[in-house]
């Protein structure tokens, strides 16, 4: 389909944008420290918009638009509102988060149970991180090359070397910014779409006229115990994720970590029901004939809505839509980036490879690694490789299961042990493994849609256990010194 040269050229000013956002944070870098956590003076409201960004990704803007017109209707939205409630759980912890001073989790397991901890958790982290920036880099692309018709080849390699180079040359200070910009362009995007595409159904009325009245039901798609097995993932994969816990790492204080916390709950709460209200939207548009799936079915139902909006928006609200949308997936995949740089160049080639290595040396290498994983991610990305994007993905619920107790309770548990950790670590993994790949998700008959709440109560058991059984030699909650530049 022939995109409007206006839509093409609102998408290319933010790509451009982007990049300036990069180069003007990388005046900023002076150390280290200033790279990987934006020199710990992220204040709320910075904080806030990165931390929704990360999260609100391609699945959080057109999946919850195709879940809202494809049977969810109104429930659709708490895939984000648990989001909201997650990050309102961890507003809680979030001082403690900042109090560590670390830069990366797999550093915060080495001072506090020891370099063998520190290893695994760093492995078990790092490979997630480049199935999400491969996924996020396929999510942007599809989208791209849609709603621009351009190959999704040349959409790939765009999307790759934009994120790439502003999230190289500034860190998670140019991560910050972008993020900050692209949330609010996801959320004025969404809403621009909602008056335009209410106005070609004829307004709220028919829309509810032509969709079936379960549509409207706040609970049609998730009861109870989904909406809470949705908020334990997300705790468990937002406390222990580099790509969302380096946000509290950063903010300037510990009240600032609280804050930010909160607000972005705020705008998960206020965001979740934009996509949604799009999606049931939609659905009332085909019911009443005036938009066929047809239109959508060679790209998949995730993309009716830029489809419906090359048809019914100006085209300076299409761009800004687009630009929206590119935005929630790219504010995903440049934290994911910066992550697998910052988890391998401070856990892995400081301690291992060249422990001597200067602050600037650190932070070659974290660049480094980021060209290498985001060059990685577009072979992957390239060529669809969904096996290899599936393998990493699971490992994204086996770095949640293992490490949540651990880095969680080891904040306040003085007589949380290494023995405790390898043994939560364990369990965690087993259990996942089992459920995920062997057993279609029952575990003693029990069918769990969410493999990740066995495997923390398995590990959570281990985790005590082994702590009481085999206790540090020395308790307490204070990390072993390390040199923080």
């Amino acid at each position: 389909m022939g995109a409007n040269w206006i839509v093409t050229a609102v998408v290319i000013v933010y790509l451009i944008a982007m990049l300036f956002i990069g180069w003007y944070s990388s005046t900023k870098i002076n150390s280290n420290t200033d790279f990987m956590v934006a020199g710990r003076r992220l204040g709320p409201f910075l904080m806030a918009g990165t931390l929704a960004a990360t999260e609100i990704g391609g699945g959080s803007s057109l999946g919850v638009v195709q879940n809202g017109m494809s049977g969810y209707g109104l429930s659709a939205a708490w895939y984000i509102i648990t989001m909201g409630i997650a990050f309102a759980i961890l507003s809680f912890i979030a001082p403690k988060f900042r109090a560590a001073t670390v830069k990366t989790v797999p550093e915060y397991f080495r001072r506090r149970y020891g370099k063998e901890s520190g290893f695994v958790t760093a492995i078990i982290m790092l490979l997630p991180l480049i199935g999400l920036t491969a996924g996020q880099f396929i999510a942007s692309s599809v989208i791209l090359s849609t709603m621009l018709g351009i190959s999704y080849k040349v959409s790939v390699i765009i999307v790759a070397v934009v994120v790439t180079i502003y999230s190289i040359m500034g860190g998670l200070w140019s991560v910050t910014l972008t993020d900050f910009v692209q949330v609010f362009l996801i959320i004025l995007g969404m809403l621009a779409a909602v008056p335009f595409a209410l106005n070609y159904a004829g307004g709220w009325s028919a829309v509810v006229t032509n969709v079936p009245p379960e549509t409207m039901n706040l609970f049609s798609g998730y009861d109870l115990f989904g909406i809470i097995s949705l908020v334990i993932m997300y705790v468990g994969t937002f406390s222990v994720g580099q790509e969302a816990v380096s946000r509290f790492y950063a903010a300037k204080n510990e009240t600032a970590a609280k804050q930010g916390a909160w607000l972005a709950a705020l705008l998960n709460f206020i965001y979740a029901f934009v996509p949604t209200i799009l999606g049931i939207i939609v659905l009332a548009l085909i019911n009443m004939g005036k938009f066929s799936d047809k239109d959508f079915a060679s790209v998949g139902a995730r993309y009716a809505l830029p489809i419906l909006a090359i048809r019914t928006m100006p085209a300076i609200v299409c761009g800004l839509l687009f630009s929206g949308v590119i935005s929630a997936t790219m504010s995903s995949s440049d934290s994911d980036l910066l992550g697998a740089g910052s988890i391998f160049a401070n856990d892995i080639y400081k301690i291992y490879i060249r422990p001597e290595a200067k602050s600037s040396e650190v932070m070659n290498v974290t660049k480094i690694t980021m060209i290498i994983v985001g060059f990685l991610s577009l072979l992957i990305a390239l060529f669809n490789t969904k096996s290899i994007v599936s393998i990493l993905m699971f490992c994204f619920t086996l770095r949640a299961a293992g490490s949540f107790f651990p880095y969680v309770m080891g904040h306040y548990w003085a007589k949380a042990s290494k023995a405790g950790t390898i043994a939560s670590l364990i369990f965690g993994t087993i259990v996942v493994v089992y459920l995920e790949q062997f057993s279609n998700g029952y575990l003693f008959g029990i069918h769990f849609s969410q493999a990740i709440i066995p495997g923390l109560v398995f590990a959570f058991i281990g985790f005590v256990i082994f702590s009481i059984a085999f206790p540090p030699k020395n308790p307490g909650t204070e990390l072993a010194e390390e040199e923080d530049d």
